[in-house]
């Protein structure tokens, strides 16, 4: 069970994180490229489409175990620690009030993709039935 406990407090801590990060990010004294890559490692994180796919077996969550928390590591290094600290304190307050909710920025993530689907989408037919 004490293994269990441990896997549950990182990834608490995980996704603790990764709000602070996107606090951050909206932060003006964050510097552009923590900016650029903290909004990256967020919007990976929260994404469905993932480097290596989960049906891959191992490697498949190789990206959810290992690259995930590297990224958050080097993007909260990446930002000044008074940011960083003043934003877990906002982080903490705002869980406690409740999950926000940006119904925007949610559906920009959907466009995207739906955007980079189609791209891809046309690359492949133009690849097969032009060739």
């Amino acid at each position: 069970m004490d293994t269990i406990n441990k896997l549950k407090n990182f990834a608490r801590k995980l996704k603790s994180n990764l709000f602070v990060l996107y606090l951050s990010y909206k932060d003006s004294r964050t510097p552009l490229f923590a900016k650029i890559f903290a909004i990256c490692v967020v919007a990976y994180a929260f994404s469905p489409i993932d480097l290596i796919p989960d049906f891959i077996p191992v490697l498949g969550y190789l990206d959810d175990l290992i690259i995930v928390p590297l990224g958050i590591s080097l993007a909260l290094k990446l930002i000044p620690s008074q940011v960083i600290e003043e934003n877990r304190v906002r982080a903490e307050e705002i869980k406690e009030d409740g999950k926000p909710k940006n119904w925007f920025v949610g559906a920009l993530f959907i466009f995207v993709w739906i955007l980079i689907a189609l791209w891809v989408g046309k690359l492949l037919y133009s690849w097969f039935y032009q060739s």
